[in-house]
């Protein structure tokens, strides 16, 4: 993505610096991590939404079963080895994120691999990676297909095809005492709103601050942290006003701490719509293959229960869609001016 060239202000503390695939990688919140989690090293946090979040490396995952034709359309380099190697970043509840014992990779993105890999008769072989390598990883073949809050978009498509499995939203989330209602540019003129570099939410906000400018109204500052942790801890002390994530991390920390509220909600792939979807490299036939697979795991539930799991089901997809660059302009559309669904 090009992001137009301005000054942004950094906060004290250090800036992420995501270079070179920062346009591909930059879906997410990279940094989106469990700070500020209260369980501290328990295996459940029980949330005010209903959800009692599974933390442990035990998560006695929802399994499907092999389908012998959708296996047998597996493309045979991938395939040869028994293993579907998903690529994660493990850094965003409930997403993708580590286990209490800080080493499992768990969360909604791989139990939904998880149901795609037992569909196609494939060993889940999980790879954990920084944010900013899963593009040149994929497509060196290292990694067969990524599963951790990618969106589409027109630049990847380039270079990956997908296959999507949920709804794409960005929270903005604030102390509980704050007023704001963040519904579009206006709303944030003159606050500090921290933000993931390199992200889509970033490019939302440089492109809230040019339309502002244009009206003669002070932008937002922008603020960068080298971790969730740190990001938060500024959100809860006020050194920022806003902070800006994917959507069910919000609503995560809305609901299993006392002190932070969403107050806002956006589509990530603003002004048009995007989606969530399994990252795969461009053309070698994979993608078609994992939609068929998440297809028939919406159709027999399983999908479902996985998704009202992690507290997740607003953001449920009817079917799962191949995306490429010959289909990607006509899958985009402009976004209703309010996104559905309630931020809480």
């Amino acid at each position: 993505m090009a992001f137009p060239t301005r000054s942004r202000a950094l906060a004290v503390l250090p800036a992420v610096v995501l270079l070179g695939t920062a346009a591909l990688a930059g879906c997410a919140d990279p940094g989106a991590s469990a700070a500020g989690n209260p369980s501290g090293g328990a295996q459940t946090t029980a949330a005010r939404n209903g959800v009692v979040y599974n933390t442990s490396p035990d998560q006695q995952r929802i399994r499907a079963e092999k389908d012998a034709a959708l296996a047998a359309k597996v493309p045979a380099l991938i395939g040869k080895d028994g293993k579907l190697t998903v690529a994660t970043t493990a850094g965003s509840i409930p997403l993708s994120f580590h286990a209490t014992d800080d080493k499992t990779p768990i969360g909604s993105e791989l139990d939904i691999a998880q149901l795609v890999a037992d569909k196609l008769g494939l060993e889940l072989d999980v790879r954990v990676t920084s944010w900013e390598n899963w593009p040149l990883k994929t497509q060196s073949g290292d990694f067969e297909a990524v599963f951790s809050n990618v969106g589409v978009n027109k630049d990847r498509v380039k270079l990956f095809d997908f296959a999507t499995y949920r709804a794409a939203y960005m929270g903005f989330e604030a102390k509980k005492s704050a007023t704001y209602d963040i519904k579009g540019a206006d709303d944030i003129s003159g606050l500090k709103v921290s933000v993931g570099s390199g992200t889509n939410q970033e490019k939302i906000l440089l492109a809230w601050n040019k339309e502002l400018e244009s009206k003669g109204k002070a932008p937002a500052t922008l603020q960068y942290y080298s971790s969730d942790a740190d990001t938060i801890l500024a959100l809860s002390s006020g050194r920022t006003d806003l902070n800006i994530a994917p959507y069910p991390s919000t609503v995560y920390r809305e609901n299993t701490r006392d002190d932070l509220k969403v107050v806002g909600k956006v589509n990530a792939g603003w002004p048009s719509e995007t989606l969530v979807a399994a990252t795969t490299l461009r053309g070698n036939g994979l993608a078609p293959v994992i939609s068929e697979a998440l297809n028939s795991v919406i159709k027999d539930g399983s999908y479902g229960k996985i998704l009202e799991r992690w507290g997740l089901s607003e953001e449920a997809l009817p079917e799962s869609k191949t995306i490429t660059e010959e289909n990607f302009a006509a899958t985009q559309a402009t976004p209703s001016a309010t996104p559905s669904g309630k931020a809480s």
